[in-house]
């Protein structure tokens, strides 16, 4: 069954509340999605697999750990890029792979219209990077598009979710464990996040 974790980290709670107010500009705001997508991927990652890497301090030889699983990160594209450069901070070996979706604002059903991923998997775990979890169409489709393709472990990290996306990827992808810095309340009539942020890719790239 899938496991929903909304960090109770101090800073997560700090920065989220900075990343909220309509006064925060496009730097600021993007600054706070690449610290926020950080400190909840270090909880997210706290289960891979290592292995021991024999080493060579200034005094002796020692035994260390390195990574033992390939990591893919998969932000839907546009407002899901802004997440992508925390995590190359802490894993810049892990590889990324773009799929495009919009949300037809007549249906709310998500449209693909991109998909850049490799023809077989590369990784062990696919991160599926977007700031917003709302109706849960996008989540649902790009976990579609990656089960399709052959991946086995895949999470989903984003930092705002409602209740009816979570409970529309839960329902969907039992297998898929969901991380967000806040639930919130609900979904407004035009399925924007209340209270929420307004629109994450519009505020991060100043397109408003």
């Amino acid at each position: 069954m899938t496991e929903v974790h909304v960090s109770e980290h101090p800073l997560v709670k700090h920065k989220l509340t900075l990343l909220r107010d309509k006064n925060t500009d496009s730097k600021r705001f993007r600054e706070l999605i690449r610290e926020i997508t950080l400190l909840i991927a270090y909880e997210a990652l706290s289960d891979l697999a290592v292995c021991p890497k024999e080493i060579e301090t200034p005094l002796t030889a020692t035994t260390g750990y390195k990574l033992a699983e390939p990591i893919g990160l998969v932000p839907i594209l546009r407002s899901g890029l802004g997440m992508v450069e925390g995590i190359w901070e802490m894993i810049p070996s892990a590889e990324v792979w773009h799929i495009g979706l919009f949300r037809d604002e007549k249906t709310l059903r998500p449209v693909s219209y991109y998909n850049r991923l490799p023809i077989h998997p590369t990784v062990s775990v696919c991160l599926i990077l977007d700031p917003m979890l709302a109706t849960g169409g996008s989540a649902v489709k790009t976990v579609e598009i990656l089960k399709n393709w052959g991946a086995h472990r895949i999470k989903f990290l984003g930092l705002i979710g409602a209740p009816e996306g979570v409970a529309a990827l839960t329902a969907a992808h039992p297998d898929v464990d969901i991380y967000l810095a806040a639930l919130d309340s609900h979904l407004n009539e035009h399925a924007y996040i209340v209270p929420g942020l307004g629109d994450a890719g519009d505020r991060q790239f100043g397109t408003a």
